[in-house]
């Protein structure tokens, strides 16, 4: 059980990451959708575990210790395709470092005024040293952080249930109907698993048996479905317009209660640092070739992280996230009709 549990808090710690601490995520795939972004969160949830599931399968019985050998089982022969696959989930994942790093730049500079580059710089900085203890680091880090995030985001539900129970729910849902909910839930779950994929490979000595694997995907995927519609409920507070905030989630509950504002704070930052660590982790575990490979591929990374920031970090989810999403369809569909 202990081992599973630290499986289930990497991964809740992967997925729990700026985009859905801050609200981003939840609004764009499935609050923009009004009451249907419910059984849109449900579905994707579901989704999610199941991918969970047959990953964890396919590393445990082909012992796969590294991506690309993830893809050597899953298409055999098709070298080309690897190859090409290989270049767009690592190009993923570090795209999404870079987001990370992004919206913890983004936070410092909308709630504590601090210049968004000092802000990715101090992340980066703290990063890079947890590279260096390589997958220890991760681990570690995540049995910390997330138990605590996981009570805080709960407490926070809570408080905005009640609030919201004295008013009407209904009346402050939105619909957009920019696509079909289903479709966003699909693509919600298809570049969330791209990200937890790497990260479940570098997990493979904590596997032991199939029953240990059901466990942690079932596990998972309530604690993501309850977590994200809590997200999904605090939106339902908002009294502005939503595209123009970074962090919608922190201008919410800042609304509802001023020092509820600072534990979320602390939340946004929590949730950011460890899918960095995990996201900066797989990277490094399918590029890097040897120590000193390792040292020089992470000073990169951390480094570059820290000028891509200025790009923005709401501009970033909306226009790469989706598009991932589509890609990582069809690796989705390979890993489900894989037989384990």
């Amino acid at each position: 059980m202990k081992n599973s549990l630290k499986i289930i808090l990497i991964i809740i710690g992967t997925l729990i990451g700026a985009g859905f601490a801050s609200g981003q995520e939840i609004y764009i795939f499935f609050f923009s959708h009004g009451i249907k972004g419910i059984l849109g969160i449900i579905i994707s949830s579901i989704l999610i575990g199941i991918a969970i599931n047959k990953t964890l399968q396919i590393v445990n019985k082909y012992k796969i210790n590294t991506y690309k050998d993830f893809l050597n089982t899953l298409l055999k022969n098709n070298t080309k395709i690897k190859t090409i696959i290989n270049v767009i989930i690592n190009t993923f994942i570090l795209i999404t470092f870079f987001i990370m790093i992004a919206g913890f730049g983004a936070y410092m500079e909308q709630e504590l005024k601090i210049n968004s580059l000092i802000g990715s710089g101090i992340l980066a900085t703290i990063t890079f040293i947890i590279f260096m203890t390589n997958i220890k680091g991760l681990v570690k880090a995540n049995e910390i952080i997330v138990p605590i995030l996981i009570g805080l985001i709960s407490i926070i539900g809570i408080i905005n249930l009640k609030e919201l129970l004295t008013g009407n729910l209904q009346n402050n849902i939105i619909s957009t109907n920019k696509t079909k909910y289903y479709i966003d839930a699909i693509l919600y779950s298809s570049y969330n698993s791209i990200l937890l994929i790497p990260v479940l490979i570098t997990l493979k000595n904590y596997i032991k048996d199939k029953k240990q694997i059901k466990q942690i995907s079932i596990i998972s995927t309530i604690i993501i479905a309850i977590l994200s519609i809590i997200i999904y409920l605090l939106l339902i507070q908002i009294d502005t317009d939503i595209t123009q905030l970074e962090m919608p989630a922190v201008y919410i509950v800042s609304n509802i209660n001023k020092t509820l504002k600072y534990i979320y704070g602390f939340i946004i930052l929590g949730s950011i640092f460890t899918t960095t660590i995990s996201l900066g982790t797989s990277f490094l575990k399918n590029t890097a070739t040897n120590k000193k490979n390792h040292t020089l591929i992470a000073a990169i990374i951390c480094i570059t992280s820290i000028l891509v920031s200025k790009i923005g970090f709401s501009n970033l989810v909306n226009l790469l996230y989706p598009i991932f999403g589509y890609i990582g369809i069809l690796q989705i569909i390979k890993i489900i009709f894989t037989k384990t």
